[in-house]
């Protein structure tokens, strides 16, 4: 099935209206990969019609950050969302999203906006909080899913939901991985075969700590770290452990649900990646 693209407002609500039943969208930045089609796969076991957004948004790039040459392949995402049965493309310009110019008025992520990710790249979510909250009122869908490996992420979008009473239920996906564990991401496609393998230790990291869990949370960090440290072409942002609500570091002595996340350079490229998982269960 062929999607309807709408590439303007009035587009867009002219073909939303048509849409009838429970409404699903997957928003994305392009260059769309097998994580952004099992989003729509998953929407589509509860949705009677999907929406995905492709929209490179400017706000949450900052100076000097791959805005200019991440990759743009409209056709090649259409073919995409062609296969996985979506029913409406929103593919607007930046003209579309914020026709007064660079908005005065944001969505501020808060204090979760300035941990991790936020503290490397300052600005970032609330840049993306102020595209989803408008692509959210453009839309108006009953649901809206997002990856779990961008987790921080997710959780703030989560938090903006429930605290302004957006009308949307958040739905999270685990994390799509290649056969041999890289994480999915469209910024992959940067990598040269060889820093490609050298990827490969973020996940080898997560999944080291993984197995530690049941000893704590002191046992998780020593494991991952091991295994980082033995590949000095990997150069490590950070690598924590934290609550999965709070992005707070969890103490040695916590035992429950917890969040080991990493972000490194490879090359020229910035990947992040991360597991859940349970400290203290079954020791």
């Amino acid at each position: 099935m062929t999607p309807v693209v709408a590439r303007t407002r009035n587009e867009l609500a002219t073909e939303r209206a048509r849409l009838s039943g429970t409404v699903a969208v997957v928003m994305t930045m392009g260059a769309l990969h097998a994580g952004h089609a099992e989003l729509v796969r998953r929407a589509r076991e509860r949705a009677d019609a999907v929406i995905v957004t492709i929209f490179l948004n400017p706000l949450q790039f900052g100076p000097g950050e791959d805005l200019a040459k991440y990759p743009r392949m409209l056709d090649q995402d259409l073919e995409v969302c062609a296969k996985e049965g979506v029913d409406l493309v929103f593919a607007p310009g930046p003209d579309v999203v914020y026709p007064l110019g660079d908005p005065a008025v944001r969505v501020s992520a808060g204090r979760l906006g300035d941990r991790l990710e936020g503290a490397s790249r300052p600005g970032h979510f609330d840049g993306v909080l102020t595209v989803v909250a408008k692509l959210l009122h453009l839309t108006r869908p009953d649901l809206a899913y997002f990856g779990q490996k961008d987790a921080q992420q997710l959780l703030i979008i989560r938090k903006m939901v429930a605290d302004l009473d957006f009308p949307v239920e958040v739905v999270a996906v685990p994390t799509v991985r290649e056969p041999d564990g890289l994480a999915m991401s469209s910024r992959n496609i940067y990598l040269t075969p060889f820093d490609r393998e050298v990827a490969l230790t973020l996940s080898r990291a997560l999944h080291a700590g993984e197995a530690a869990a049941p000893e704590g949370a002191t046992a998780v960090r020593r494991a991952a770290r091991d295994v980082l440290v033995r590949e000095p072409l990997v150069l490590v942002d950070y690598l924590v452990l934290v609550h999965p609500d709070t992005l707070d570091d969890v103490p040695d002595w916590y035992r429950g649900e917890a969040l080991l996340a990493l972000a490194a350079r490879v090359g020229t490229t910035r990947l992040i990646d991360n597991l859940p998982l349970v400290l203290g269960q079954g020791a």
